[in-house]
């Protein structure tokens, strides 16, 4: 079994209205097996379909430039080439999120690029599990759950890489504990 522990970031403003949609703008993860090794990693900006400029706004809280959505491939080609990444012919995997928004997010985004959704049922949400284990009755922050496991966030929070690596820590320290 490998567990895909993913982040996402996207487009995002301010203040967002009503006729702003969301699009993944960047993915990272990391693989790890059910020893809690990790076995590979994936990284990749993906260029928004509908809003292809990006809010300054959103270009403070990711640090992720024009450019850089600017150069990526689109949508369909980067989760052709995540979808290869997990392995989903093998069948054996979870995905895993801090949280419902990012499941959501892929799936929203598949379905406005026409591509298949069912393979992001296979689906952890850490963040709740994470509560529940915990124990605790409000929600937490994921940079306040790092901390409070005593790991160092590193890296830059707001980039899915960084954010997908953090939340790995957490996952392996609990590797038995996440609910399948």
């Amino acid at each position: 079994m490998n567990y895909i522990i993913y982040d996402l970031e996207c487009t995002c403003w301010e203040e967002k209205l009503d006729t702003q949609t969301m699009e993944i703008i960047e993915i990272g993860a990391f693989k790890i097996n059910e020893y809690g090794e990790v076995l590979d990693t994936f990284n990749s900006f993906i260029r928004p379909k509908i809003h292809p400029v990006l809010s300054d706004f959103c270009q403070r809280l990711t640090s992720i430039s024009q450019i850089d959505v600017n150069r990526a491939e689109s949508f369909s080609r980067v989760i052709n080439d995540f979808m290869d990444f997990i392995e989903l012919e093998e069948d054996n995997y979870w995905l895993c999120s801090w949280g419902s928004f990012d499941k959501k997010q892929l799936e929203d985004d598949c379905r406005l690029h026409d591509m298949e959704v069912n393979w992001v049922d296979y689906h952890i949400n850490i963040k709740q599990d994470y509560l529940n284990m915990k124990g605790y009755r409000r929600p937490i922050g994921f940079k306040k759950a790092v901390i409070n496991e005593g790991f160092e966030f590193t890296g830059i929070h707001h980039r899915a890489i960084s954010d997908a690596e953090n939340l790995a820590k957490i996952f392996v320290k609990y590797l038995d504990s996440w609910k399948r």
